[in-house]
């Protein structure tokens, strides 16, 4: 009698636990999430990594590499990332519905698309000086972002390739590859980096043209994948013209896409341009660009999360069990909370660490190590309401809702976190911290409208992805 009192005891709090958190959702999206984070902070730390050998350099060096790192989000890669982000609804919603041979088309027309929107973001880089002058942005960190740029030029096209693919890769949860790659990669990437920037004439310049490789040894390794493993037998077969014939499909979710993404993207990049407008503007833009950087890199770490909501609910839909995909969405959600305070206890205890990576032990980079570390409460706070966004962002890439996303992200971000932050930063004097608490009302506010769009919003299979049979898009 006691032994099954004992297992009662047991059922019940397995049901407890089972109410709080749907554990076998939770695994799926455990196993696909954690490859996903390192895939995705792997590649990002790309840049980033060419970055911190640039910083090394000199304090001219870190504001003209942290500037131009800032200036090729705004400008390119956040755009590419958010053109990629049309496959997330198409491969995923295809794929969810047993229709295979379209995703390899919906690839090439999205590799396509990517390609030609570098192409014209690639002339913007070419003018990159006269344009941040033109911003009001110091004249000689102006001329040292534009010369990071210049070698940068070649690795915009792989990453927009490269994402591509991820979100390939991603929609049909294959993760375990793309994490090995992008492990080999950032090793290879550390290695031509201080080869490069150290031991050759090319100092400076050889940060920005290491990870141009390096992407590009990265997208011809998930290429290989892609073109010679049986994972893909029957989503890739082969360069087909058909893809030409579904580039306007791709085109009417990839640009809500991309400007959903670069509202966002944007609003914290304009953060660092205004700080180029404040007193002693080489630290303040230093300052602002690591916070970007170190609020990126958490995004990445949750984006795993996001891009695991995205593909459940896209696969659901398009399998035809919208009370799934919302399941998925609220497993999603608790996840991605918990992963975002283990991140926050992370930069609690090591943000001097971190600030180390960018920055010199020497005196005269103390002062921007205590401003970094006043900063972190601004930065916890900011990281795990992104997060949270992040989980709602996915769902509506994963919905076909990118369009209601747009008006969202420039309600929230430019009418309400750009004008706190301007307030706050130059009316009451307030420079970094009040940009970033700006920027956290505009999160707050972002976070809270999707998630009422969620709730009211009906559940169904995006029209850009409904098929009358396989092979015969509709196109809407």
């Amino acid at each position: 009698m006691i032994v099954e009192d004992g297992l009662g005891e047991e059922g019940s709090k397995r049901r407890w636990w089972n109410k709080l958190l749907d554990v076998e959702e939770a695994k799926i999206q455990i196993f696909f999430s954690l490859p996903t984070i390192l895939t995705n902070v792997f590649f990002s730390l790309i840049p980033l990594v060419s970055v911190m050998f640039a910083g090394h350099l000199g304090e001219l060096q870190l504001a003209g590499a942290t500037l131009a790192n800032s200036w090729a989000n705004v400008t390119g890669f956040a755009f590419v990332v958010g053109l990629s982000g049309a496959l997330e609804t198409l491969c995923g919603q295809g794929f969810g519905a047993k229709l295979y041979r379209m995703l390899g088309i919906y690839l090439q027309a999205s590799c396509i698309v990517s390609f030609l929107f570098c192409f014209i973001i690639s002339i913007i880089w070419f003018y990159t000086e006269p344009i941040l002058i033109l911003l009001h942005q110091d004249p000689q960190i102006s001329k040292c972002a534009a010369v990071f740029l210049k070698f940068l030029f070649p690795g915009l096209f792989a990453y927009g390739f490269l994402q591509n693919i991820l979100r390939f890769h991603q929609t049909q949860s294959v993760y375990v590859m793309p994490m090995v790659f992008s492990g080999i990669a950032i090793v290879i990437h550390i290695c031509i980096t201080y080869v490069l920037v150290h031991w050759t004439t090319l100092g400076f310049k050889g940060a920005p043209l290491a990870a141009s490789i390096s992407l590009w040894i990265s997208v011809l390794m998930l290429a290989f994948n892609v073109n010679y493993t049986k994972s893909f037998e029957r989503t890739w077969e082969g360069f087909s013209i058909e893809s030409f014939n579904h580039i306007l499909t791709g085109l009417k979710l990839a640009l809500p896409s991309a400007t959903m993404e670069c509202l966002e993207e944007w609003a914290f990049e304009i953060l660092v341009f205004m700080g180029g407008l404040m007193p002693n503007s080489a630290k303040t833009t230093s300052l602002l660009a690591i916070c970007v950087n170190t609020q990126e890199i958490g995004y990445m770490v949750t984006y795993g999360l996001s891009a695991a909501a995205s593909t459940r609910v896209s696969n659901e839909l398009g399998a035809g069990n919208p009370g799934r995909a919302k399941n998925a969405m609220g497993v999603t959600l608790k996840l991605s909370v918990l992963l975002s305070f283990a991140i926050i206890l992370a930069l609690v205890f090591g943000h001097n660490v971190w600030a180390g990576f960018f920055i010199d032990s020497n005196a005269s980079y103390a002062v921007l190590r205590e401003d970094f570390a006043s900063m972190t409460p601004l930065l916890a706070i900011s990281i795990i309401v992104d997060s949270v966004q992040g989980v709602f962002s996915g769902v509506a890439r994963g919905c076909g809702w990118q369009h209601l996303a747009v008006y969202v992200n420039l309600a929230t971000f430019y009418l309400i976190g750009m004008t706190i932050a301007g307030l706050l930063g130059f009316k009451f004097k307030l420079y970094a911290k009040g940009l970033w608490i700006g920027i956290i009302c505009g999160l707050s506010f972002q976070a809270s409208t999707l998630l009422l769009i969620t709730l009211l919003k009906k559940w169904t299979q995006s029209d850009s992805s409904k098929h009358p049979e396989e092979g015969s898009p509709v196109l809407v």
